[in-house]
């Protein structure tokens, strides 16, 4: 029965993994239409790309015992995926600043990923000691993914707008870590629970931090169409004013 029950919660962790790794598809998709970056950050992706790398390996038998951990394998392999495509988006639409910034972020993410695997599998020579390591670099990592919608808190504070904080980004990241802390309760797996022990708490600050000023609407461009059709009356009134100006004299 606990087995069955560690199962399904794996599954249903899995899902919501997905959709966690998938929200950033509507910011995106934004982000393309208007080609520009805006005031988006690009550090929750590319933290989350090292999550995935690492708790894809942490996953293998190379490091867990056989095939234990196989829904980490599945849900960050997918979620390897996904991320490298949003970073190379965010990386296509950056000023050239920007693009500097991500470039070094995204290999100083490699070489560490790279490096702790290294380590993991020639320092190590038992799975509980690679546990361990790759584990503890897991779950530090896992916590800085969690908290990284928080880099723009300050300016949703300032600004009183939740434009650049996604919602869907901060509601699955609380659904997911929820999921895997039970996942890892129920496998006695202190690596896989205690970062989402506090990924929740997180989780649930930002949808407090969201339902707080969400109301102050979403600050919308002036459509082009709008704005020209406002150029076209005010035209039309000063003609107007002329005419009559000159009716007078």
């Amino acid at each position: 029965m606990g087995e069955r029950l560690r199962l399904a919660v794996g599954v249903i962790g899995n899902a919501a993994s997905v959709l966690l790794y998938a929200a950033p598809i509507l910011t995106f998709s934004r982000v393309i239409r208007k080609k520009s970056t805006e005031e988006f950050s690009c550090v929750p992706y590319i933290i989350a790309l090292l999550n995935c790398l690492l708790y894809t390996w942490y996953g293998l038998p190379v490091v867990s015992h056989r095939w234990e951990n196989l829904p980490l394998i599945t849900t960050n392999g997918l979620g390897i995926l996904l991320e490298f495509s949003f970073i190379f988006i965010y990386f296509w639409f950056a000023s050239d600043g920007g693009k500097m910034k991500v470039a070094v972020s995204v290999t100083t993410v490699i070489i560490g990923f790279c490096t702790t695997a290294i380590i993991s599998a020639l320092a190590f020579h038992d799975h509980h000691h690679r546990k361990v390591f790759v584990g503890s670099v897991g779950l530090v990592v896992s916590v800085a993914m969690y908290g990284s919608p928080l880099v723009v808190v300050k300016q949703v504070i300032l600004t009183k707008s939740v434009e650049f904080m996604p919602f869907y980004l901060s509601f699955f990241s609380f659904l997911g870590s929820s999921c895997w802390m039970t996942y890892g309760i129920l496998s006695h797996d202190l690596f896989l629970a205690a970062p989402n022990l506090v990924g929740s708490p997180l989780g649930i600050l930002q949808l407090m931090l969201y339902c707080k000023y969400r109301k102050r609407g979403i600050i919308e461009e002036p459509n082009k169409w709008d704005t020209e059709k406002n150029d076209e009356k005010s035209k039309h009134l000063q003609l107007v004013i002329n005419d009559s100006i000159s009716g007078k004299s």
